[in-house]
């Protein structure tokens, strides 16, 4: 992997010598690991996901998302035949998972399925498209870090979410957010532990992944799983910057956003756990949807809120007077970097989440 690429700071704009650059060198792992998981995406190329549809794809991810500069790049890495009805669906698939992710079912891995995909082709698209969602909002918050001026938008609004009372094995789901501990049911089996060499059983136990159905699942193309681990530890296990609360805070949000139970469950009760304030982290996660994310929190936090729930939604609309409004509450370049990166992770994890498994509520709670 070449340190010397780095695709978003090229289409950022981003000036060497600017505090914007500084603070992406300090987030290091997280600046190199994104880069890292575009390099992993857009360097295989199997029957799986042949790369020229990857790259007809991902320009066409970049559209729904609004990103026309990163759209213009994949577009320019080449085009392909896509009048094939595998093809097809797979875009059926990512234009879901781009734009309604919590709408997926079983039955679009089925469809995927009796269309001719396998496994690690499917989790290899789902990956694909939940990346170019988060490369698109990342890049929309590097363009405002960058002092790019947009117009003022309205505040984002709570998402809808599930209301089936069974998940697909007929366990308990979730119709409500909860900081209870969830579990969550593949649509589409895990890799078995032992399908996996030594070698490959040894980078799943260093990450913790080794008894996990979502890492096993995402593990059968365990090279982007490897760099996505690597970025998320990057984005949020660093010191300074913003508070790890606030980070957990807004991957919250995105997943109020997004209508992630089971996303939301895990990132609330951290931020309740960090913060000490459990009220206020409940009060978020009991917003109904249609309404707006940011009512009745403290200052701070209602502009972390407000500017991580524009950048969720698609496309993506956090304007310059939301960043403002950060710095007015004394967040520096490198946590603004911090709240943006956070964001965007989340439009890549929920988008995995929602749309390969379902949370279920376990027995014993």
């Amino acid at each position: 992997m070449s340190e010397s690429i780095d695709l978003l700071a090229a289409l950022a704009d981003i000036d060497p010598a600017s505090e914007l650059a500084k603070a992406r060198a300090e987030r290091h792992a997280a600046t190199l690991h994104t880069q890292g998981s575009y390099d992993v995406l857009f360097g295989q190329d199997d029957a799986d996901l042949p790369l020229p549809w990857r790259f007809v794809l991902a320009a066409q991810v970049a559209a729904w998302h609004g990103a026309t500069r990163l759209q213009a790049h994949y577009q320019q890495q080449g085009s392909a035949s896509t009048d094939d009805a595998r093809f097809a669906v797979g875009r059926a698939f990512a234009e879901r998972l781009s734009l309604h992710p919590v709408d997926a079912t079983p039955q679009h891995i089925q469809n995927l399925q009796q269309a001719g995909w396998t496994p690690r082709g499917i989790v290899t698209l789902a990956q694909l498209v939940a990346f170019v969602s988060f490369q698109s909002r990342l890049l929309t918050g590097l363009r405002l870090l960058n002092g790019e001026q947009t117009e003022t938008q309205p505040h984002a609004v709570a998402g809808k979410w599930h209301d089936a009372p069974l998940t697909l094995s007929g366990q308990t789901a979730l119709t409500a957010f909860t900081q209870q501990e969830l579990g969550w049911e593949p649509w589409l089996a895990a890799k078995p532990l032992s399908e996996f060499s030594d070698q490959e059983q040894a980078t799943l136990k260093k990450n913790g992944h080794s008894d996990s159905d979502y890492f096993r699942l995402l593990a059968r193309n365990l090279p982007l799983l490897e760099q996505r681990t690597l970025t998320d530890k990057g984005i949020f296990y660093t010191p300074g910057g913003l508070s790890r609360a606030e980070r957990e805070l807004a991957a919250t949000v995105v997943s109020k956003v997004n209508g992630c139970i089971y996303c939301a469950s895990v990132h609330a009760r951290k931020a309740s756990q960090l913060s000490k304030d459990e009220p206020a982290v409940q009060k978020l996660l009991n917003v109904a949807p249609g309404a707006e994310l940011a009512h009745g929190q403290n200052v701070r936090w209602a502009a972390i809120i407000d500017l991580v729930a524009s950048l969720s939604i698609t496309p993506a609309a956090a304007s310059l007077q939301q960043l403002n409004a950060l710095r007015d509450q004394g967040l520096n370049t490198l946590a603004l970097l911090d709240v943006i990166q956070s964001a965007a992770f989340f439009a890549w994890a929920n988008r995995l989440m929602l749309t390969l498994g379902e949370p279920f509520l376990p027995e014993h709670v």
